[in-house]
């Protein structure tokens, strides 16, 4: 860069001596050669001590140029030897002030981009973004599990990537309509997911990013907040009523008691037969309502079949001296529901089975049955509190099944089996 400046000093520092020597000639006192010899010793004299003076200079601009590369190719690591007391030392040291600002900037900025790509990958929201011509450019790891990629999806179209995801995405990303959608996975289980969608240009380009988040606990969680609630304002409401009811019954029993009468005796054995079982009732959704928070521990599996084989009938199918981390009062009555409801499904008792698999960092409880199955209608509502098919149920016992597997932070699921019958399958985590 500098290498036409300096010679083009030296030129002009040499033509001035030159003409500065033209006196010499017009003396009488120096003969033409001697006068040559002496304007040529001037003239290179000039020229050496310019040289000289200028290797400061030399230095420093080619220490500026090294450096202004250095700093068009992003190095920031790079600092100026120049230390010299003049104008120059002062533009390096300006620039290695200016270098190290810029280094630790850049440094920062690295470690926020590593923080942020961390926070993305490791995040369970499905995340990637699409240029104008519908490349996938970025995307996390719950987004190439979600279109069945494990070795990325970074570079693919996404009209390719649609025909691995899920049913049901295709039709939510393709139209890019932001709001609730529902996918079938796991055996056309259905789940809720929601969708979300922001556009921005980047390097002159418009890209669309897309935030998908799996809502079917979450809106589970709601929906059983809001059922708790009505339990508790029902509880609240029938034990006020229960309490009057109850003695004033007891106070006309003890009137009544010289009357001798039959029919009023049998009267007041229905109402405090019907008291009672209001109260059991009351109780057993009280018992919903107020699920305490699991103590999670060690229990044998086969000691806690155990205790279960007098009360029901079931084959064992789980593999010998296994344990399961969870509430042991709250396993049991999971586990008491669910083969309750095996056997009032119409199915034999030796056709219902239980078995525990592990899996991972999770253990797979499955109660199958052989009895009637059950609808996609019943089955999309089988889970909610109330709910109930038969006469007498009271709608409470998968209820309660889901409340305590979400109180593990698990997962509850019913299929029907395709010779018949039922199966929940119910996921928790393993603790170690």
């Amino acid at each position: 860069m500098f290498s036409n400046v300096l010679p083009r000093i030296l030129v002009i520092v040499g033509t001035v001596s030159a003409i500065c020597t033209l006196p010499l000639f017009l003396l009488e006192l120096l003969d033409f050669d001697e006068a040559l010899l002496a304007a040529f010793g001037i003239v290179v004299l000039n020229l050496l001590l310019t040289r000289y003076f200028l290797r400061d200079i030399r230095e420093g601009l080619s220490a500026l140029e090294l450096g202004l590369l250095n700093l068009k190719d992003g190095e920031y690591a790079t600092t100026l030897s120049y230390q010299n007391k003049d104008e120059l030392g002062k533009l390096c040291e300006l620039y290695n002030d200016t270098a190290l600002q810029l280094r630790s900037e850049k440094h920062w900025l690295y470690q926020r981009e590593l923080l942020l790509d961390k926070v993305t990958q490791s995040s369970p929201e499905v995340l990637f973004l699409v240029n104008d011509q519908l490349q996938v450019i970025f995307s996390n790891i719950a987004a190439r599990r979600f279109f069945n990629c494990p070795t990325g999806i970074d570079g693919e179209l996404i009209d390719s990537l649609l025909d691995t995801a899920p049913q049901g995405a295709e039709a939510a990303i393709s139209d890019r309509k932001e709001g609730l959608f529902t996918l079938a996975v796991d055996d056309n289980e259905p789940q809720t997911w929601h969708m979300s969608t922001g556009s921005f240009t980047l390097n002159n380009q418009a890209h669309t990013l897309f935030i998908l988040k799996q809502m079917t606990r979450e809106l589970s969680r709601q929906e059983v907040a809001v059922w708790k609630k009505v339990i508790r304002v029902i509880s609240h409401e029938l034990n006020n009523s229960l309490g009057p009811i109850s003695s004033m019954l007891h106070s006309g029993k003890i009137l009544s008691e010289n009357l001798e009468e039959a029919r009023l005796a049998r009267v007041f054995s229905t109402i405090d037969e019907r008291i009672k079982h209001l109260s059991d009732f009351v109780q057993g959704y009280g018992k919903f309502a107020k699920l305490p928070e699991p103590k999670i521990q060690a229990n044998d599996w086969n000691n806690l079949l155990g205790e279960l084989a007098p009360q029901w009938q079931f084959v064992d199918l789980s593999e010998p001296d296994q344990t399961i981390y969870a509430d042991p009062v709250q396993l049991e009555q999971l586990l008491i529901n669910l083969l309750k409801n095996a056997h009032e499904s119409g199915s034999n008792p030796e056709d219902v089975s239980i078995s525990l698999e592990h899996r991972n960092t999770d253990s797979c409880i499955i109660v199958m049955d052989k009895g009637k199955g059950m609808s996609d209608t019943v089955m999309a509502s089988a889970l909610i509190p109330f709910y109930s098919t038969k006469a007498s149920g009271s709608g409470l016992g998968l209820a309660l099944c889901r409340e305590i597997t979400d109180a593990h932070h698990g997962q509850i699921a019913l299929y029907n089996r395709d010779e018949g019958g039922l199966v929940v399958r119910v996921v928790l985590p393993s603790h170690s």
